[in-house]
């Protein structure tokens, strides 16, 4: 039963070991490489209260949806728990991945046994057959938003399209003060800058809006980020209060290894509006396997330490968004030895 593997594994004792030893010798002058050894881990740097705001729990014993790109591996608690302790992190927004449709079970299962003290869900849907009771219960689980990618899928949509899509999506969830959480490339966010104002509910742009960026052997950095098609609108929408942005899978659209590409993005809307970032890790990085994504959560946290804005970024934005008690950290600290 995957509810009872999932409990078996995130509640399976952790071992500890630790050992000191003594050594009565003259001290040695630091070397370099001391010095590095001795410099903060990310999950020393991380703010306590952090929340990694973007990633998937799959299992290969759940249904697939029919034309599911992909066939996952088995990313369950354990290994969540396990990635997330490197960099600090204990609490963690669970995203439906595109795999599954619209069946959530994994996703739920997930959020049953990690608790809405330390989890969070953003489903997927079908507006028009809905079953309030059924998002009542969710909301007790921890679900605060869903999902509407159409990045993945390469869904095609006209402007008049997507405003009903959205709108329907919108009507859903108001009540519930959900979020709508929109995989979309950046080049439709004029069409969204029009229609997000009525819709009457917050939105989370995931990906850096997935920008089309130059390739980086023509590229001249830093980049000009208002020259990026559809810019200009996403700094108008988050500027406005309703929308958010994540900072997170550079990995999907910036080929170059220092991440100048996302960066000269990250710094503009740290610039225009650093209350309404947020970080994701988007692990387990489907179709992207062995990804080492520390380099990017470090970097992350240069950009933000820059801007004296890490706290907010990766904790107190994050708690705004998903409707967490911002008063539980000094309740339940985060062992991240």
């Amino acid at each position: 039963m995957p509810l009872f593997r999932f409990a078996q594994a995130y509640l399976a004792p952790q071992a500890k070991a630790a050992a000191a030893i003594k050594v009565d010798v003259e001290p040695a002058k630091p070397s370099k490489r001391s010095e590095a050894a001795r410099a903060p881990t990310i999950a020393q740097r991380m703010p306590v209260g952090a929340w990694d705001s973007h990633m998937h729990v799959t299992d290969p014993n759940y249904p697939l949806a029919k034309g599911a790109a992909y066939v996952p591996g088995l990313h369950a608690l354990t290994d969540v728990h396990n990635f997330e302790k490197t960099i600090g992190i204990r609490d963690t927004v669970f995203v439906q991945p595109s795999i599954y449709g619209d069946d959530n079970s994994c996703l739920l299962d997930a959020l049953r046994v990690v608790g809405p003290s330390h989890g969070r869900g953003v489903v997927a849907i079908n507006p028009d057959t809905l079953d309030i009771t059924q998002l009542q219960e969710w909301h007790k689980l921890g679900v605060r938003g869903v999902r509407l990618n159409l990045k993945s899928n390469d869904a095609t949509y006209t402007e008049d399209s997507l405003t009903t899509m959205l709108r329907k999506y919108a009507d859903a969830i108001r009540d519930f003060n959900w979020v709508l959480e929109l995989y979309i490339g950046m080049e439709a966010m004029p069409i969204l800058e029009k229609i997000v104002p009525n819709l009457g509910v917050r939105i989370s742009i995931a990906h850096f809006g997935a920008p089309t960026l130059p390739d980086p052997k023509d590229a001249n950095y830093p980049l000009n980020p208002y020259q990026l098609a559809g810019f200009t609108s996403l700094v108008n929408l988050v500027r406005a209060g309703a929308t958010w942005i994540k900072f997170s899978a550079a990995y999907r659209f910036d080929n170059d290894t220092r991440f100048r590409g996302v960066e000269s993005i990250a710094r503009e809307m740290l610039k225009v509006a650093g209350d309404r970032c947020i970080f994701a890790s988007d692990w387990p990085h489907t179709r992207y396997d062995g990804l080492d994504i520390k380099p990017f959560v470090e970097t992350v946290l240069d950009w933000t330490d820059e801007a004296n804005l890490t706290k907010e970024v990766f904790s107190l934005n994050a708690k705004e968004l998903w409707d967490v008690d911002q008063r539980r950290d000094s309740q339940d600290p985060l062992d991240c030895a």
